[in-house]
């Protein structure tokens, strides 16, 4: 898979569950991934500050990557 597709991937991911992070008022962005196995992001908004942000890194933003592009390793959640 090229950098391009996993890019893709990642950002239809990201797509999937951004209404629900948007629905308490926050948002993800997309930094960059790194050799092509670990997604660095950025929350936002209410998600900054709240307190099961590692939990909705880890259960919900995480673990749909995975489901698109199960080569990812991890990702990490890189502060403003």
């Amino acid at each position: 898979m090229t950098t391009q597709e996993l890019t893709t991937k990642v950002e239809e991911a990201l797509d999937e569950i951004r209404p629900f992070l948007q629905n308490d008022g926050g948002d993800i962005t997309l930094l960059s991934i790194d050799d092509g196995k670990v997604v660095n992001v950025q929350l936002q908004g209410a998600c900054v500050g709240c307190s099961v942000n590692q939990m909705t890194l880890k259960s919900g933003v995480e673990m749909t990557i995975k489901k698109y592009a199960p080569q990812i390793e991890k990702v990490v959640s890189v502060s403003q």
